[in-house]
């Protein structure tokens, strides 16, 4: 699993921006060799993802992943050869719709970990087509790989015939698929992350409004785009005082009630039981995770 509240996808064709990515607030910078680079620069993007991870890496405190080409393309295992080095965190694989997919990307990775020397690294299915969408179970449970199970609008809605650019406000288009990753990450007990907003960079009220539909759907971060939707995204996906305070009132009137041999607590008004516990308890320890991760990168 993955503990990572926003992920910033950086063209890995640009030194400047890759460099720049160092300073970002980003949980996870994703080194994006696919949409973001044109075929003529696939081989620089190559090179410079070396490079910046022999170099540079060690300069950001958060995780950093790169984003290969997909396996229909026939550039994912060159673009593995380059990537695999020490202090790469993992791979996002866009367009992934099978088992068989993530099978033959671990396969890759295995044996040039084995080859290097190198521990196990990460997987991120990115789902983006309908198929990916129906299984998605699936996926999220072909590998103990898995880091986070990842949703990405712009190609799913090119399948069903609609558009980023008139997507309706309510964004019902893809409640279904949404929820359906979600569903699955849950089921497989690791994160869903959601789709970059993909509006007008300067919408910041949009960023927000995606981002607390999908918190509400069960996600637990974000991709973005740009470093300026990252502030936006952390505040969404990271639990409030309020939040905070109330698990932590209802572990402890529930621990004082097990220590009378009581099965439930009541808590404000409201009847609680060991359900109730565990996700207090469960949102204590990620606002844990939270705050060790931002030590450590400050």
């Amino acid at each position: 699993m993955v503990l990572a509240r926003s992920l910033l996808f950086v063209p890995a064709n640009s030194w400047r921006l890759m460099l720049s990515s160092l300073r970002s607030e980003a949980d996870v910078v994703v080194l994006d060799m696919e949409d973001a680079v044109p075929i003529g620069e696939k081989e620089t993007a190559r090179w410079l993802v070396r490079e910046f991870l022999r170099e540079r890496r060690r300069e950001f405190g958060g995780k950093v992943f790169v984003r290969v080409n997909s396996l229909s393309t026939g550039l994912t295992s060159d673009d593995l050869d380059f990537v695999i080095r020490e202090g790469l965190d993992g791979v996002v694989l866009p367009k992934a719709e099978s088992a068989d997919d993530i099978r033959k990307l671990e396969e890759e990775m295995r044996s040039l970990e084995e080859e290097r020397e190198l521990g196990e690294m990460g997987i991120i299915p990115l789902i983006e087509s309908a198929m990916g969408v129906e299984r998605s179970l699936e996926i999220a449970l072909s590998s103990r790989r898995i880091r986070a199970l990842s949703f990405g609008m712009g190609d799913f809605l090119r399948e069903l015939g609609r558009s980023v650019s008139d997507l309706s406000k309510e964004e019902i288009e893809l409640l279904y698929a949404r929820s359906r990753v979600s569903v699955a990450a849950a089921a497989a007990r690791v994160p869903a992350i959601d789709s970059p907003f993909l509006g007008l960079i300067i919408d910041r009220e949009g960023v927000r409004r995606q981002s607390l539909l999908a918190r509400r759907l069960g996600y637990r971060g974000k991709y973005a785009i740009h470093p300026s939707h990252i502030p936006i995204i952390n505040e969404i996906f990271t639990p409030s005082e309020a939040e905070v305070r109330e698990a932590e009132e209802i572990v402890k009137a529930y621990e004082e009630a097990a220590s009378r041999g009581l099965g439930a607590a009541s808590y404000r008004g409201m009847m609680i039981d060991r359900m109730n516990y565990e996700q207090a308890r469960a949102l204590l320890d990620i606002v844990r995770e939270l705050r060790e991760l931002d030590s450590e990168r400050s």
